[in-house]
This record gives structure tokens, C-alpha cells and sequence, in this order.
């Protein structure tokens, strides 16, 4: 009976062992999440960052990463609309202050309308905006320096706290002025993205991280789609019976951008496609 016992706490730890080292795990895929890495060109690339451990390619739009585009030599670019959202919730507060901040951000909005409806690109829209928005931010940071100077509100007020926002996130502001293809906002890769935390609670059912890496794969390619104004379907439907037959040194040509100026306009059908057609006619 001594044996049996002594081989029954050893079960019994063992199992302990076990069940810690299942804690442990789960702990450590609470801490993996999926990220995403944007680049010109509206190409986006949703990864797994396992542990907090981060890695970027392009610009940081991320409002609270500043530290990782230190530490990899990149431009950390920041959301006017967050900005704006601080100041539209101090309205309460101090309304008259409030929209004085507001109608300065609603230039630079009204100078990207103007941009968008000439269609510039490139060089005219970067002259464009430091001629028409710069003067807007420029009135914006100095505002908000001389509310600082008159000392005249509440520490705890919401308009400090909206104005000491944007004045920490000052040189990310600016970032969109000196590189046309930087927008003053996140608001469209918000939009693509929105699919992706309405789904979470399937993400946590990927079972392990290379599941979670091919759930990445696939957002990556679908959102780049959507960018694109390309319908996903008929993108993985092409991609996927071309790409056995097309040479690998080619293989940037399948990527959602380049694959709209190749092969969008006569894309490869499925045999559901092709049946329906035909009974169609």
C-alpha cells in the first residue's frame, strides 16, 4: 500500500506539473496577439506577435507603440481623429474652447476634400496641403501653447487632458504634411480591420500560434483586397489554381495590388462559376 500511495502523489504531481504547465501556456497565448503592419500603397500584412514581442515594416499609425518605431528607425505617424475625439468629449466642459480646436482640425479635413476631389497625388498633394493644412496645425500647436501659458483651467479637465494628448503626439501629427501617401488618420485601415476584433472570439479558438499565423495570412490578404476594391472571392479563387503554374520569381504578381493589374480583368473562374453561366444562358 506504501508503494501504491507513494505512486499516487507522483501521479498526483505529475498532474499538477501538468495542469501548471497548461496554465503557463494559456497565459502565454493570452499574450500573443495579432497585430497589423501597414505600407504605401494601401498593402497590409495582419501578423502574430507572440508575447508582446512586435515587429514593423512601414509607418506606425498604433497610437501607443512609439517605443518600437524608436527602437527600429521608423516614422511613427499619428491619428488626427483621436486627437479630434479628445477634444469632442471635452465640448461638455469647455465648449467654446473645445470648438476652437475643433474647427481648426476640421480645416485640415476640409483641405483632404479639396485633395480628393482634384484627384492629386504625389508632389502636387504634398505642396497642396503644406500650403493649406500647415497653416491650420501650426495655428492648432500654438493655440494650445498659449492655453497651457494662461494656466487658467482645471489639471483634471478634459480639455487638459485633450490638449496635453495632441501636444505629446506633436511630431506624429506633422508626419502626414511632409509624405503625401501618410493619411492625417487610421479611419480606413480602422474600417478594413473591423472584421477582425468582431471575430475575436473565434482568433481565440485557433488552437495554436501557426494557426493563428494562417488566420493572419488569410486577413491580410482579404483586408489588402478590400483596399483594393477587389472582391476576395474571385482573388483566392484566381490565386489559388494559378498558383501551382506561375513561376516563383514571379510570385510578387499574385500579391492583392499587383494581381488587380495583371490578372483582374480575365481572372480564373471556378467550376461553380463557369456551371452557373452556363445554365444561365
Amino acid at each position: 500500500m506504501l508503494g501504491t500511495k507513494n505512486q499516487t502523489a507522483n501521479a498526483s504531481s505529475q498532474g499538477n506539473q501538468g495542469r501548471q504547465h497548461h496554465q503557463e501556456t494559456s497565459r502565454e497565448s493570452q499574450r500573443s496577439f495579432l497585430g497589423n503592419q501597414y505600407q504605401p500603397l494601401d498593402e497590409l500584412a495582419v501578423s502574430l506577435f507572440p508575447s508582446g514581442h512586435f515587429s514593423f515594416t512601414a509607418f506606425i499609425w498604433i497610437p501607443h507603440y512609439a517605443k518600437y518605431a524608436t527602437q527600429l528607425g521608423l516614422t511613427h505617424a499619428q491619428c488626427w481623429v483621436h486627437s479630434r475625439r479628445k477634444f469632442h468629449d471635452a465640448r461638455g466642459v469647455e465648449p467654446e474652447r473645445a470648438e476652437i480646436a475643433l474647427n481648426l482640425i476640421g480645416q485640415i479635413y476640409r483641405v483632404e476634400e479639396d485633395i480628393r476631389a482634384a484627384q492629386l497625388t504625389g508632389k502636387e498633394k504634398q505642396s497642396h496641403r503644406l500650403k493649406h493644412s500647415k497653416p491650420a496645425v501650426e495655428s492648432f500647436f500654438a493655440w494650445i501653447e498659449e492655453q497651457f501659458r494662461k494656466q487658467d483651467f482645471l489639471p483634471s479637465s478634459p480639455l487638459t487632458e485633450a490638449m496635453g494628448y495632441a501636444r505629446e503626439r506633436e511630431a506624429g501629427l506633422r508626419v502626414f504634411l511632409n509624405d503625401p501617401e501618410v493619411p492625417p488618420d487610421t479611419n480606413h485601415l480602422e474600417r478594413a480591420l473591423r472584421v477582425i476584433p468582431m471575430g475575436k472570439k473565434n482568433w481565440n479558438f485557433c488552437w495554436t500560434e501557426v494557426g493563428a499565423e494562417l488566420t493572419g495570412v488569410a486577413q491580410s490578404l482579404i483586408t489588402t483586397c478590400r483596399l483594393h476594391d477587389i472582391n476576395p472571392y474571385d482573388y483566392l479563387v484566381d490565386v489559388l489554381q494559378r498558383v501551382g503554374q506561375h513561376p516563383a520569381r514571379d510570385i510578387g504578381q499574385l500579391t492583392p495590388r499587383c494581381w488587380k493589374a495583371h490578372f483582374a480583368d480575365n481572372p480564373l473562374r471556378s467550376d461553380l462559376y463557369r456551371f452557373t453561366q452556363h445554365s444561365h444562358s
